[in-house]
C-alpha cells in the first residue's frame, strides 16, 4: 500500500458516509446560486479522480468516464456549466460516479509504481503536478468536500428528504 493510499482510503470513506442515503433533492439542494450541491461536489469527486488516473495511466474513457472526467473543472473551476444537469444527479448516478472513479484510482494509490509516481501530468486547478503531488491532493480532496457536504446539511432550509 502506497503512503497515500491511508489518507485517501479514510477522507473517500467518509464523504460515502456523509452522503449516504441522501435523497435527490437533498444531492441537489444548494445553500446559495453560486455554490455546487452536495450532488456535483461528490460527482466532482469522482471527476477528479478520473482526470488524475487517466492522464497517469494514458487509459482511455467511455462516454460516461469522459463526462464524469469534464466534473473536475467545468462548472467547479470555470464558467461552464456543471457536465450534469440537475435532474441526472440522484442517488444512483453519484453512486455509479463514485464507482466508477474508485475503479480508475485506487489501484494506483494503492500500488504507486515509481514511474506512476514522477510522471507529470496536469492538476484540476491548471498547473503541472507529478503523481506524488496528485496522490497528495486526492488524500485529502474527498474530505474537502465531505466537510462542504456537512455544513450544506446543517444549513438552514435543508431539505429533510
Amino acid at each position: 500500500m502506497s503512503d497515500f493510499a491511508a489518507s485517501w482510503s479514510l477522507s473517500r470513506k467518509r464523504l460515502l458516509d456523509e452522503i449516504a442515503g441522501l435523497s435527490q433533492a437533498q444531492l441537489n439542494w444548494k445553500i446559495h446560486p453560486n455554490c455546487l450541491s452536495i450532488g456535483e461536489m461528490a460527482i466532482h469527486v469522482a471527476g477528479v479522480e478520473v482526470s488524475f488516473g487517466s492522464q497517469l495511466t494514458g487509459a482511455s474513457l467511455d462516454d460516461l468516464g469522459a463526462r464524469i472526467k469534464r466534473a473536475a473543472t467545468e462548472g467547479v473551476v470555470d464558467d461552464l456549466p456543471f457536465p450534469f444537469a440537475e435532474s441526472e444527479i440522484t442517488p444512483d448516478s453519484v453512486q455509479e460516479s463514485l464507482e466508477y472513479s474508485r475503479k480508475i484510482w485506487e489501484p494506483l494509490i494503492t500500488a504507486a509504481a515509481p514511474e506512476i509516481r514522477a510522471k507529470e501530468i496536469k492538476s484540476a486547478l491548471g498547473p503541472m503536478i507529478s503523481g506524488d503531488g496528485a496522490f497528495a491532493r486526492l488524500g485529502f480532496h474527498s474530505a474537502y468536500h465531505q466537510g462542504q457536504a456537512y455544513l450544506i446539511k446543517t444549513a438552514p432550509g435543508f431539505p429533510a428528504s
